[in-house]
């Protein structure tokens, strides 16, 4: 089978590698699609995620989609549609009962956090443990499955954010998971969505999933004590001076996007002066469920993904991931998915 492999800076490899047999409890999966997330372009641009550096080959990809092709348990027929919760949780821990997506010992699909690396899903089979698998309803696509996992990224910082019904929302930063958060404060029930980045292609896109406005903050402030809510999608020093700004006193702002592990410069005063809830939130726990039947009540969803590209294109699409300028989510399809 054909699988994809970083191996350090730039430098990627397709190979051919045997098909793997499940273990105990492991269910073997023909993979469809895998959305390329902002930790599979840091590996592959940077060789690293933050402080997890690639130090042996890594099968990037934890959004994925596809079939079961082999349960030796006999549950699942071949050709069943499904998506996957791409963590494992670690051992329990006094006080972290509701908590387990926080707990230490855990991994994650196509991560170099762990050692031996946690190997992901860019490879036309994969292996993984049968709590892991999501069957997917006849109203939702193997294709739009792919979304499931960042749509459940942005439904935990939205529920770590609190109701939106009625509120007035901004979304920081237009890439696919502020496109998605875009999307999903839509209809969680926001009365205004507001989206916000430093080019004009990600907004373009941010109103074609439903923003009812778009400001491009290269070129004009946002305005100053309007949200109540904000969702923080782009980890950028200066967003963020910004969102302090435009945030209206008591309101929250949920930190969807993730911080280098580096010293960063955030002007904090109206952290305090104007009350200002700052939760930050972590990948999710059981949101992934929510996001299928999200996808399954409004497959619109699926006008976040501009470009897929087959297997064998695996670093032009990686390219093309890293322009946010052209690209929203890019797919990569893998053994015949329509690309």
């Amino acid at each position: 089978m054909k699988a994809v492999y970083i191996k350090g800076k730039e430098d990627l490899e397709i190979a051919d590698v045997p098909v793997p047999e499940p273990g105990p409890d492991q269910v073997r999966l023909k993979v469809a699609y895998v959305g390329i997330c902002g930790s599979d372009l840091h590996y592959y641009f940077n060789g690293a995620n933050g402080t997890f550096v690639v130090r042996e080959p890594l099968i990037p990809g934890h959004e994925m989609s596809g079939y079961i092709d082999l349960d030796p348990q006999g549950e699942w027929k071949q050709g069943t549609p499904v998506t996957v919760h791409p963590a494992t949780f670690g051992p329990d821990v006094p006080g972290m009962e509701n908590l387990r997506h926080l707990r230490p010992g855990g991994s994650y699909l196509g991560s170099a956090s762990t050692w031996p690396h946690t190997q992901g899903a860019m490879a036309q089979y994969m292996l993984v443990g049968r709590d892991m698998v999501r069957v997917l309803p006849d109203s939702v696509s193997v294709k739009n499955a792919a979304l499931a996992e960042p749509l459940g990224v942005v439904l935990h910082g939205i529920n770590m954010a609190g109701d939106l019904t009625g509120k007035n929302v901004l979304v920081s930063g237009s890439g696919p998971i502020g496109l998605l958060a875009a999307f999903a404060a839509k209809h969680r029930g926001a009365s205004k969505v507001t989206s916000s980045d430093v080019l004009d292609g990600p907004l373009a896109r941010a109103k074609q999933v439903g923003a009812d406005e778009v400001i491009n903050v290269a070129k004009d402030a946002l305005p100053e004590n309007t949200y109540d809510v904000i969702l923080e999608c782009s980890a950028a020093a200066p967003a963020v001076n910004g969102c302090m700004k435009a945030i209206k006193p008591r309101g929250t702002l949920a930190q969807i996007g993730m911080f280098p592990g580096t010293p960063v410069s955030v002007e904090l005063a109206a952290l305090g002066q104007k009350e200002i809830t700052w939760v930050g939130t972590f990948r999710f726990d059981n949101e992934v469920d929510e996001a299928i039947e999200m996808i399954a009540a409004a497959p619109s969803v699926a006008d976040v993904v501009t470009h897929v590209l087959p297997v064998d294109q695996a670093t032009e699409a990686f390219t093309t991931g890293k322009n946010s300028e052209i690209s929203g989510k890019v797919l990569v399809a893998l053994d015949g998915a329509q690309a």
